[in-house]
């Protein structure tokens, strides 16, 4: 039987982690999203491959580069230095990492749905007197909920099992940056192998239900599409 006594505060500061990330994402992601769905210049290449960058890169590269920009011998660590923030193993520092990492995960899904909007629904809502504003969101936006769903459960998906760039920038500090993940890590380290089995098996299930979700989405999809 495995003992569930453990540290809380790892699991819950993952979920912060990834209820924050997930959140900010959708806001950035949305007019992103439908910005290059409408971009038909040869710069959309270009943009769609840096926010591709992240899936391709390994996470402890973008950990140490942003690690770099963040410190404060860089102009920008230096300036936020100024103001007194400071980025490098704080949860804001991890919450910032965690965005540009997942970027991709919530603009591309977005974007193939914001695609797979036929032109004509645009046009018959201007037709009838609506804005581009009313458009997007008493039209498009509630014919694309799946692809929304997707970016959101990706995201949160993704975020929960992050650990390289949250190691580089966060620096698995108790109480502050050790989310779940990191948290496997130390206990391993510390032969504490009964915890880092609860850990892990709190993210398998968690794992396990947002595949399952994800199924389901495109399993309707699919029988919306055959309908």
């Amino acid at each position: 039987m495995i003992e569930l006594m453990i540290d809380l505060m790892p699991i819950w500061l993952s979920l912060k982690l990834a209820f924050s990330t997930t959140l900010l994402l959708l806001l950035i992601g949305l007019p992103m999203a439908y910005l290059l769905s409408k971009w038909q210049s040869l710069g959309k290449t270009l943009v769609e491959s840096l926010i591709t960058l992240p899936i391709i890169l390994p996470s402890t590269v973008m950990g140490f580069y942003l690690l770099l920009a963040f410190s404060p011998e860089s102009w920008l660590g230096n300036l936020l230095q100024t103001v007194g923030i400071s980025l490098p193993f704080s949860f804001a520092g991890m919450l910032i990492a965690s965005l540009i990492y997942n970027l991709p995960f919530m603009v591309q899904p977005i974007q193939r749905g914001f695609e797979e909007i036929p032109k004509q629904y645009w046009q018959i809502a201007y037709t009838l007197g609506k804005s581009k504003t009313e458009t997007l969101f008493r039209v498009v936006l509630p014919n694309m909920k799946r692809a929304l769903l997707t970016g959101v459960i990706l995201t949160f998906a993704h975020t929960i099992g992050e650990f390289g760039i949250i190691l580089m920038i966060g620096g698995n500090i108790p109480g502050v940056t050790k989310v779940a993940s990191l948290a496997i890590y130390s206990d391993l380290e510390a032969m504490n192998y009964q915890a880092a089995h609860t850990y892990s098996l709190i993210l398998l299930i968690t794992s396990v239900l947002i595949i399952f979700l994800l199924n389901l989405i495109n399993q309707l999809k699919v029988q919306h599409a055959v309908r």
